[in-house]
């Protein structure tokens, strides 16, 4: 699996998803956000395509999916291409 099938972070961090999320919606709250880190938007970020946002129940805004899955990193994953994090618990996926 080459770099250029997942979906990375500008630092070039693999991106993953969450079966227990919801389009538009994240559950990965308190000690699940110690591990899977949210891929919080700065201010004023706006949606593409390819990208968009929602807002989780913090009131920050989270990039997510063009189908509206929100995306973490892994605490794991400490090189860029890592994917340690890949069908972890059958729950977490790399974002293609």
């Amino acid at each position: 699996m080459g770099v250029t099938d997942v979906m990375p972070t500008p630092a070039r961090l693999t991106l993953y998803t969450f079966d227990k999320d919801a389009a538009g919606r994240s559950n990965c709250e308190g000690q699940c956000g110690a591990y899977w880190h949210p891929l919080i938007a700065s201010e004023g970020s706006t949606a593409s395509p390819n990208m968009t946002l929602v807002k989780r129940s913090d009131g920050q805004m989270q990039w997510a999916t063009a189908n509206r899955m929100p995306l973490y990193t892994f605490a794991d994953d400490e090189l860029p291409g890592d994917e340690k994090g890949d069908n972890f618990h059958n729950r977490w996926h790399v974002a293609r």
